[in-house]
C-alpha cells in the first residue's frame, strides 16, 4: 500500500520483498510473518501465512507479538524522558534509588568463586545503566561460570523456567550478587535494561508501564503496546514457538490464552517484555527519526534521541558487544553485526552487510527486528512468532534487510 506522493521504494523491490517472505512461510519454517517497512511517506506492509504452525486465522496487520528484546530500544525512552526533565543526572550515582547497588563488590576474576571480591572502583551511575556497562549481564565471554549460572538460578533474566520476582525481590537478589566487571568496564547484555526500569518506577513514584504509557505510549498512538495482552485482544496474540533445534519441529513455548503475557506481570522487564504491532512500533522509530517528535508533539529532545541512537562505547568496552556478535554464532546466529551500542539498542560503526553505518535498533529472541536508518530515512520492522532455538527466523530476518535495502528508490 502506498501513501503519499514520495516514491521511497521501487515496485520491483517491494514485489521482490513479498516474494522472499513468502517463500519463507510456503517452506513451512516460518507459519507467519508481518512485515513494515517505510520511507519518504511511504509505507508498504506485508502480512502472510498463519497465526499458528498448524493452520488457525491469518496473520493480520494488527497481530500483536512479543518483542522480547526489541523491547530494550522502547523501553529505554521513559528513562530518557527523565534526563531531559533533569529527574535523573548521567553521571549521577544510583545509590538515592537503587540502595541494592550501593558498595558494590567486584569479582577478582570472572571465572572466579563468588566470595572471592575486591570493592568496586566507584558508584554505578545512570550513565553506566544507560549504556549496558554497570557491571553485570549476559556476558557471553562469561558462559559457563559461576555468576552466569546464578543470574538464572536466582530468576534475574526474562528466559528462565519461571517468571521474574517483583521489583523489589529482583533487586534484593542482584544486589546479593557481586558485579561481574568494575563500573563503567565492559558491555554486558540485558541485565542493565531491567535495572532501569526499577529505577524509572521509583523515581517517578509509578509502575514503569504506567510511566512509560503516559509519557511514550499513548502520545504516540501506542494503544497495543505494553507488558500483557488484555483478554479482549488475546485473540489477536499468536503463540510462540520454539522449534526444535535439530528437526525444526515447532513446540509452543508461550501459549496466548493463559499464557506468560496474557495476565500483568509481576516484573515489568524493559530487557524483553512488551508485546506490541507493527504500526506502534513504527510510530516510535519514526518518531525517533523525526528527532524526538511525533505529529508536531514533543516525546523526547533531539539531544535526547542523539545519545540513544549513536554509539556510545569505548573500545575497551567493546569486547563483549564483539563477542556476542562473531564468537557466538551458536547463539546469534550471526546476528549482531553492527560495532556499537547506544542507549538500549544496536548502532552499526562499521559496514557489515546492506546496511549502512548509522542505522540503529535491534533484534529479538522471538523472531522479530525492528531498525530505523538516518542515511536512507528508511524504517524497517519484521515480526514473526518463532524463536530463534534454530536459525529459521534470524535467516528470514537477514533476508528481510537483504532485499529491503536492494528496493529502496534510488
Amino acid at each position: 500500500m502506498r501513501n503519499g506522493s514520495k516514491r521511497g521504494f521501487t515496485d520491483k523491490g517491494l514485489r521482490r520483498l513479498h516474494d522472499v517472505l513468502e517463500s519463507h512461510v510456503e517452506a513451512k519454517k516460518i507459519p507467519g510473518v508481518v512485515a513494515l517497512v517505510s520511507r519518504e511517506g511511504e509505507t508498504h506492509v506485508e502480512a502472510l501465512g498463519t497465526m499458528r504452525h498448524d493452520g488457525g486465522g491469518p496473520m493480520r496487520r494488527d497481530t500483536i507479538f512479543r518483542m522480547a528484546s526489541t523491547s530494550k530500544p522502547v523501553a529505554m525512552a521513559g528513562a530518557m524522558v527523565l534526563v531531559d526533565e533533569c529527574r535523573l543526572r548521567l553521571d549521577e550515582p544510583v545509590d538515592r534509588w537503587l540502595p541494592e547497588l550501593a558498595d558494590r563488590r567486584v569479582l577478582e576474576r570472572i571465572d572466579g568463586p563468588l566470595d572471592e571480591t575486591v570493592p568496586a572502583h566507584r558508584p554505578i551511575t545512570v550513565r553506566d545503566l544507560l549504556t549496558s556497562t554497570f557491571g553485570i549481564g549476559m556476558d557471553m565471554t562469561a558462559v559457563g561460570t559461576p555468576i552466569f549460572a546464578a543470574l538464572f538460578e536466582r530468576g534475574l533474566t526474562p528466559n528462565g523456567p519461571e517468571p521474574m520476582p517483583a521489583p523489589d525481590e529482583w533487586m534484593r537478589r542482584l544486589g546479593e550478587l557481586p558485579l561481574m566487571r568494575q563500573p563503567g568496564e565492559r558491555w554486558q547484555y540485558q541485565v542493565s535494561n531491567d535495572v532501569i526500569g526499577v529505577l524509572v518506577a521509583r523515581v517517578t513514584g509509578t509502575s514503569y508501564e504506567e510511566f512509560l504509557r503516559e509519557r511514550v505510549f499513548a502520545p504516540l498512538g501506542m494503544d497495543d503496546t505494553g507488558f500483557h495482552v488484555p483478554a479482549d485482544k488475546i485473540h489477536r496474540l499468536p503463540a510462540l514457538y520454539a522449534p526444535d533445534p535439530e528437526t525444526g519441529e515447532f513446540h509452543v513455548w508461550d501459549e496466548a490464552e493463559g499464557g506468560r503475557w496474557s495476565a500483568p506481570p509481576e516484573f515489568q522487564s524493559g530487557g524483553g517484555g512488551l508485546v506490541s504491532t507493527a504500526d506502534d512500533y513504527h510510530a516510535y522509530f519514526q518518531m525517533l527519526l523525526n528527532g524526538g517528535t511525533h505529529d508536531g508533539r514533543r516525546i523526547l529532545s533531539r539531544a535526547a534521541v542523539e545519545l540513544m541512537t549513536t554509539n556510545r562505547l569505548t573500545r575497551e568496552q567493546t569486547a563483549e558487544r564483539t563477542a556476542m556478535a562473531t564468537a557466538n554464532v551458536h547463539v546469534s546466529h550471526g546476528q549482531g553485526q553492527h560495532g556499537g551500542w547506544g542507549f538500549g539498542m544496536a548502532v552499526r560503526t562499521y559496514r557489515a552487510d546492506y546496511a549502512p553505518v548509522g542505522q540503529f535498533g535491534w533484534d529479538g529472541g522471538s523472531g522479530t527486528a525492528t531498525y530505523a536508518d538516518p542515511h536512507t530515512g528508511l524504517t524497517g520492522l519484521l515480526l514473526t512468532q518463532t524463536g530463534a532455538s534454530n536459525p529459521n527466523s534470524m535467516h528470514l530476518i537477514h533476508d528481510f534487510w537483504t532485499t529491503l535495502y536492494q528496493a529502496v528508490e534510488d
